[in-house]
């Protein structure tokens, strides 16, 4: 008689790292590999996709949750259209808005997505009063200066996912370049989330070595250049939408960083107040992430290319700043 071998599957879920309810608003590709990437690594005892698509996030959301015996998680994933199921998030990951088309800049979709945010954010206000809000839609610093500004929440609780996709670009392009592997390279990318984002070179290392004993100057410009151009590159190639597994990546790595207190260096979107000489807008710093949300912004020492990159960065996020009507 054939006996079949019992089989012990061993579930991912740690119920002692995890916080007990994350909020994404978005259904869309973002926001539901973002819900889905949050799941799979036992983040939170229950996701909630919001969207306004009636159908969409709940459909989506039992997908996800049907996988969940293969993918061994037992996070609850949950679809709704209202806000009644995110009541008491301890985070709440905003993606959001309308996604960049060919041929427009993330500045484009100021207006439009500033009352997105907005509306989203008063219902944050509402419902979580106490959660961490992560900034991804676009154009990243200035909707976290709409959700900070709506939501009334310190700026240790409102951050924006930027600096960690710029620099995980640059990094994937270097270790293309180099034929190494993407672990070995240190980078850290900063400044605004669009054609001013600063890649900080002095800092660029592979297992230490600094970079530019491995990679001369015109190679390593060509891929700074291609890490400022990584968004607009794909949504040529896409030609209907926009990236999402790295952005995704993005999001879900910040999201770790604070459910389980690692206390993880990250370039994100943080409330400058003195820091590197500015004050009073988002722009993209190395910031410590733990319990707290955002818990230190740590300042380095820049080369005066870096210094002035830094600061055209900064004007060049002021500047919708100064024209947002929300």
């Amino acid at each position: 008689m054939l006996q079949i071998p019992s089989i012990n599957f061993e579930s991912n879920t740690d119920f002692t790292h995890m916080v007990n309810k994350i909020t994404v608003v978005g259904a869309g590709n973002v926001g539901a590999t973002t819900a889905q990437r949050i799941a799979e690594k036992s983040l939170s005892r229950t996701v909630v996709m919001v969207d306004v698509a009636e159908g969409i996030p709940q459909g989506k959301a039992l997908d996800q949750w049907e996988s969940a015996p293969v993918e061994l998680f037992d996070t609850r994933v949950v679809g709704t259209n209202g806000y009644d199921e995110t009541a008491g998030s301890d985070i709440v990951v905003i993606t959001a808005g309308i996604a960049r088309k060919p041929g427009m800049t993330r500045d484009d979709l100021l207006n439009t997505n500033a009352s997105i945010v907005k509306s989203v954010c008063e219902h944050v206000k509402n419902t979580s009063p106490n959660a961490i809000v992560i900034v991804v839609s676009n154009p990243l610093d200035v909707m976290c200066h709409v959700a900070k500004h709506v939501t009334g929440f310190p700026r240790e609780r409102v951050i924006g996912m930027a600096g960690v996709l710029d620099t995980a670009r640059y990094r994937s392009f270097i270790a293309e370049a180099l034929d190494v592997s993407v672990q070995d390279i240190q980078a850290m990318v900063l400044g605004g989330h669009g054609d001013t984002m600063v890649p900080l070179v002095s800092y660029t290392t592979i297992a230490g070595i600094p970079i530019r004993q491995l990679m001369g100057e015109e190679q390593l410009a060509a891929i700074v250049q291609r890490a400022r151009d990584g968004g607009a590159e794909i949504v040529k190639y896409l030609k209907t939408g926009s990236a999402y597994y790295a952005p995704s990546s993005g999001a879900v790595e910040m999201v770790d960083a604070i459910v389980r207190d690692r206390k993880r260096i990250l370039p994100c979107a943080a409330w400058l107040q003195g820091e590197y000489g500015m004050s009073d807008l988002y722009l993209g710093v190395p910031c410590k992430l733990g319990r707290n949300g955002l818990e230190q912004i740590i300042e380095v020492e820049l080369t005066s290319d870096e210094k002035a990159a830094l600061e055209k960065s900064a004007n060049a996020v002021r500047e919708p700043m100064a024209t947002l009507k929300f």
